[in-house]
């Protein structure tokens, strides 16, 4: 087993996830079978009960588990799908080892962080590495270098790189180069400061990843060698980057993949990176006007809360040349503020992805209204595509009362109410209807002529569903049901007489990935651009903006 540890110093959210997603891209190219893991030292079991605003979106996988959206990053980067094995965090690991203490499994030894705790983290790698068949397994550790929660499994790391001796591990440092001052100087202290906190735990890093807004200087770069003791060529400059896609590009360009195969011990092959460059070519090209999609949510001041959104549209603008400019509106002020009214109704596209509770309910319903009435291309996902059952109900069916029970428990038309599963379910972690679900979908239907089949596999994370006794009246409206669970369960919505409405209860944006965008979202992206073309010969631009 050949392993790659990366890790972080100065302050969190530097990039470590898309640093390791590129570093196993680099690797992939070269015809390296590649897995990687993520190490969250929270004491969360998952991040399925966490707020979007402390730590982004929740990832679902095929499996069902509730992940960190960094797992979302290396399924996109590397093409293929993971599991929950791939998620370890400190919850996780704690509650292995005192399961096995209460089973007796140590045989009577006092359990300890040292060997314990940190041989069921080395465990745990090593299993993800053998069930993968992978021959390289990176390991993203979570926070920065320094924090307490992070130490048990630096150390394991530690221990891991000794067990395998020289030539199977290399240690990847990302870290802050600040530019401050009048004259724009590059700072090396947070970086030396932060490698020699990392040397003091055991670890000497073999690649320091220097982020910052700018390329560094020649002269800056063999600073950072010197005071941290790597070579010259391990000192890698990742400036900012327009799109996260053009990473791997820059790493190679800089002579990261043969550095790795010296590291590791493997044959400096050829890399293969037509088919990125491609994607990237077109993701620069940028034809025609381009198009802007309203993003009506509840959590819309922190992007990385739709993060799988985003990319999904970037994935798009790559496959189709055309810019997809994102337009986000809090639902919460839309009743409250004509003039967002007005900008939604400017817009070529309309997403309003999923969420829970109540707040900013009634703005959504507003804009699915508003798209509705006006012709707007629309993509309802989850809550989003409940709440276009809810409008429908309420405007076309007569139903003003109707609602969803998580809203109104006591609405007299609940036409979204928990699942009959759901019902006494009391544990909030991991016990909605998650992962990949069997979905059939009408022949001939808007939707399966998307997909080219009939049968698909989509990921869910939902409690509530569509009340089945609704259906009937909503079809009377104009609504087809048009994907539909081996148990019943409605999952897919469409209109025959709008350019493009689809609501459906699973979350495609999971699936979507750079050179292979999703069908829903690529279909809701062309309709807009069909919706763009029409107003520029119709009079001045419709920007939303």
């Amino acid at each position: 087993m050949k392993v790659i540890a990366v890790s972080g110093g100065v302050i969190s959210g530097l990039g470590k996830g898309i640093t390791t997603s590129s570093l196993g891209r680099l690797l992939k190219a070269r015809g390296f079978a590649v897995t990687i893991v993520k190490i969250d030292p929270y004491l969360n079991v998952d991040a399925g009960t966490m707020n979007p605003y402390q730590h982004g979106e929740v990832f679902v996988l095929d499996d069902g588990t509730e992940a960190d959206l960094d797992l979302g990053n290396y399924e996109r980067f590397l093409g293929q799908s993971l599991s929950g094995t791939h998620n370890l965090t400190t919850g996780k690991i704690y509650r292995s080892v005192i399961e096995k203490e209460r089973r007796g499994d140590y045989l009577g030894n006092t359990v300890q962080i040292i060997p314990h705790v940190t041989g069921e983290i080395k465990r745990a790698i090593r299993d993800v590495a053998q069930a993968a068949g992978a021959e390289v397994v990176l390991v993203e550790v979570g926070g920065t270098v320094g924090d307490i929660e992070s130490m048990p499994f630096l150390e394991a790391l530690r221990e891991l790189s000794y067990e395998l001796g020289e030539g199977h591990m290399a240690f990847v440092h990302t870290t802050l180069v600040p530019v401050v001052g009048p004259v724009g100087e590059a700072k090396t202290k947070p970086t030396q400061h932060s490698v020699r906190e990392l040397r003091a735990i055991g670890i000497r890093p073999n690649i320091i990843i220097a982020r910052g807004p700018a390329p560094l200087e020649p002269e800056i770069k063999a600073k950072i060698s010197l005071f941290c003791d790597v070579a010259p060529e391990a000192v890698i400059s990742v400036p900012d980057q327009r799109v996260i896609y053009e990473v791997p590009l820059v790493l190679e360009a800089q002579g990261v993949g043969p550095l790795l195969a010296r590291l590791l011990g493997l044959p400096d092959r050829a890399p293969d990176h037509a088919a990125w460059k491609e994607f990237l070519q077109r993701y620069r090209r940028e034809e025609g006007a381009g198009v802007d999609i309203a993003v009506v949510g509840k959590y819309t001041e922190l992007r990385d809360a739709y993060l799988s959104h985003t990319e999904a549209f970037h994935h798009c603008q790559g496959h189709l040349g055309s810019e997809v400019r994102l337009h986000w509106f809090d639902s919460e002020d839309i009743p409250k503020n004509p003039g967002l009214v007005a900008r939604l109704e400017r817009a070529h596209g309309l997403l309003v992805p999923g969420g829970f509770g109540t707040r900013g309910v009634e703005g959504k319903i507003r804009a699915i209204e508003i798209a509705r009435r006006r012709g707007i291309p629309f993509l309802g996902v989850c809550y989003g595509f409940q709440m276009a059952a809810v409008e429908a109900a309420r405007h076309l069916v007569g139903l003003p009362q109707a609602n969803s029970t998580e809203v109104d428990p006591a609405t007299p038309d609940p036409v979204v109410g928990l699942l009959e599963q759901q019902r006494g379910v009391n544990d909030l972690g991991g016990t909605m209807r998650l992962g990949s679900q069997r979905i059939g979908l009408t022949a001939g239907s808007k939707v399966a002529g998307l997909y080219g089949r009939t049968e698909i596999w989509e990921r869910h994370r939902h409690r509530y569903e569509i009340n089945p006794a609704y259906f009937d009246r909503l079809a009377g409206a104009g609504f087809a049901v048009t994907g539909v669970s081996p148990d019943g369960r409605v999952e897919v919505l469409e209109r025959a007489d709008h350019p493009f409405f689809v609501g459906v209860q699973f979350h495609p944006e999971f699936l979507s990935r750079p050179e292979a965008p999703h069908p829903l979202y690529l279909a809701l992206v062309r309709a807009a651009l069909a919706r763009a073309e029409v107003a520029d010969r119709v009079g001045p631009s419709t920007a939303v903006a």
